[in-house]
C-alpha cells in the first residue's frame, strides 16, 4: 500500500496543502509550531479515521484567526491517492461542522468506521510512545485492541460488543445502587454476551502477544545491542477461571462498586527487562529502544497477518535518539521493506543527511 498524494482542506493550522510522495521515504521539516505533526496525523486519519493524538474530530477542524471573535470554518477534508497492488483507490474522510463524519473509498461512504479499518495499517512512532510505559493500562489495552483490530475485523466487531454490553451491565449496575434494589436474574442477562464476546477476545489478545513476544526480542538485540533480555507479557483475569466464573463471584464487589469489576477490559501488557519492570529499572534510553522495538514487531505482526506492509510515521524521533541510532532505524526499516515511511524533523540537513544516504528515492518537503 502506497500513499501516492494527500490533500488537507481546513486540517488542523492547514487551510490547504497537497503533497507527491516518494514510495519509499518522505520528510516533513520544519520549526515547531507549523504542523509536521499534523500531517502525520492526518495520514493516521487514512488508516483509522481517527487522529493518535485522541482529539476530537470536530477539534481538527482548523480556526481561523483572522476573524474576531474566532470564526470556525466549516468542515475539514482529507483525501489521498492510494495504490493497492495495481489500482488505484480514492479514500476521502470529510468531517462537517454540523453533521457526523463520513469516509469514503472511491466515492463510496462506509456504513461504519470498522469496515475502513484493516485497508490502510499505519505504525506511528512518536514522543507520546512513552505513555504505554507510564500510564495505566488503559493506554496498553488500547494499544493492543488497536494492533489486532488492523488485522481482524472480527475481534474488532467483538470488542465493540463487549464493551457496549459492559456498558449496559454497568448501567443496571449503578441502577440498583440508586434505587436501592437488585434483581440478579436480570443482572445476569448479560453475563451471556461477555462471556462469549470477552472470551474470544482474550484467546486473540493471548495468541497476538504470544508471537508479538520474540519479534519484540529481536529488534530490541537490533537497536540496542544491548544484553538485556525484554519480554511482553500478557495479563488477565482469564488465565485463572472462566469469565462465567468471574461475573458469578464478584457480584456482591460490582454492586458496591457500581461497575464491572473483573473481564478483558482490566486486561494489562506487563513490559519486563531481566524479568523486573522496564518502567522502574529501564533507562531512557533502554526504554525508547524498548518502545521502537515494540512498534516494528506491530509492523512485522501485520504485515505477517494481513500480506500488507504498514505505513511507518515516525514523529519527531531525532529529539528522542542520536543520529546514529536514527540512522540505524531507517536503514533497518528500509531494509525489512516495511513499506513507505513519513518521517518529520525540525533540522533540514540533519535529515537530508540521513535519508538520502539510505534512499535516493526520498523526498524532502519544507513545512513553514
Amino acid at each position: 500500500m502506497i500513499i501516492n498524494k494527500l490533500s488537507l482542506i481546513n486540517f488542523k493550522n492547514h487551510s490547504e496543502q497537497s503533497f507527491d510522495f516518494s514510495p519509499q521515504i518522505n520528510c516533513f521539516v520544519g520549526n515547531n509550531g507549523v504542523g509536521k505533526t499534523n500531517i502525520l496525523d492526518a495520514l493516521h486519519y487514512l488508516s483509522v479515521g481517527k487522529s493518535f493524538l485522541g482529539n476530537s474530530d470536530l477539534n481538527n477542524i482548523r480556526i481561523d484567526d483572522t476573524s474576531t471573535p474566532l470564526n470556525v470554518t466549516d468542515f475539514f477534508a482529507i483525501e489521498a491517492e492510494i495504490q493497492n497492488e495495481e489500482k488505484e483507490d480514492i479514500i476521502k474522510i470529510l468531517q462537517p461542522k454540523e453533521s457526523k463524519k463520513v469516509i469514503k473509498k472511491n466515492d463510496k461512504s462506509y456504513d461504519r468506521l470498522a469496515d475502513h479499518i484493516g485497508y490502510l495499517p499505519s505504525v506511528m512512532i512518536s514522543p507520546y510512545d512513552s505513555n504505554l510505559i507510564s500510564d495505566s493500562g488503559e493506554s496498553r489495552r488500547k494499544f493492543l485492541d488497536a494492533m489486532i483490530s488492523q488485522t481482524d475485523s472480527s475481534y474488532l466487531f467483538d470488542l465493540i460488543q463487549y464493551q457496549k454490553t459492559i456498558q449496559q451491565r454497568n448501567a443496571l449496575l449503578k441502577y440498583f445502587a440508586k434505587n436501592r434494589t437488585f434483581d440478579k436474574d436480570s443482572l445476569e442477562i448479560y453475563d451471556h454476551p461477555i462471556s462469549n464476546f470477552g472470551t474470544r477476545i482474550f484467546e486473540k489478545r493471548k495468541d497476538f502477544v504470544e508471537k508479538l513476544n520474540p519479534i519484540v526480542q529481536h529488534f530490541y538485540q537490533i537497536i540496542s545491542g544491548g544484553k538485556e533480555i525484554v519480554n511482553v507479557i500478557y495479563e488477565s483475569h482469564l488465565f485463572d477461571s472462566s469469565f462465567k466464573e468471574l461475573l458469578s463471584n464478584s457480584i456482591d464487589k460490582d454492586r458496591a462498586l457500581t461497575y464491572t469489576s473483573k473481564g478483558t477490559h482490566k486486561d494489562d501488557l506487563i513490559f519486563e527487562m531481566n524479568g523486573n519492570s522496564i518502567k522502574k529499572i529501564g533507562s531512557q534510553g533502554q526504554q525508547k529502544s524498548f518502545l521502537i522495538s515494540l512498534k516494528l514487531a506491530q509492523i512485522n505482526r501485520i504485515k505477517e497477518l494481513t500480506g500488507k506492509s504498514p505505513i511507518l510515521l515516525l514523529d519527531d524521533i531525532f529529539d528522542k535518539l542520536d543520529d546514529t541510532r536514527v540512522s540505524q532505524l531507517i536503514e533497518l526499516v528500509n531494509k525489512e521493506s516495511f513499506g513507505q515511511i513519513f518521517i518529520t524533523d525540525t533540522h533540514k540537513e540533519r535529515t537530508e543527511n540521513v535519508v538520502r544516504r539510505i534512499n535516493e528515492e526520498s523526498r524532502i518537503f519544507e513545512i513553514s
